[in-house]
């Protein structure tokens, strides 16, 4: 059974509009789990939201930020 903050995370869907998730609706979740974030900003991230420090919002700002930034550099 997954716990409930991984269950947020994998129902919160952001509109991505860079790379494959262009015009797609994609869950914070496959989002963390793609190329565009590494591995240790993923832990990072994972850590602070199991632990109550980061909001839903704000893993969902964060890591947008980091797909659009890193996708956009790749272009």
């Amino acid at each position: 059974k997954e716990e409930p903050w991984e269950t947020a995370l994998k129902t919160t869907v952001v509109d991505i509009e860079v790379g494959e998730f262009r015009g797609h609706r994609v869950s914070v979740w496959d989002l963390l789990h793609s190329q565009y974030i590494p591995e240790e900003n993923r832990k990072e991230l994972l850590e602070l939201y199991e632990a109550g420090e980061l909001t839903l919002e704000q893993v969902k700002t964060v890591v947008s930020t980091i797909v659009t930034r890193t996708a956009a550099a790749a272009a």
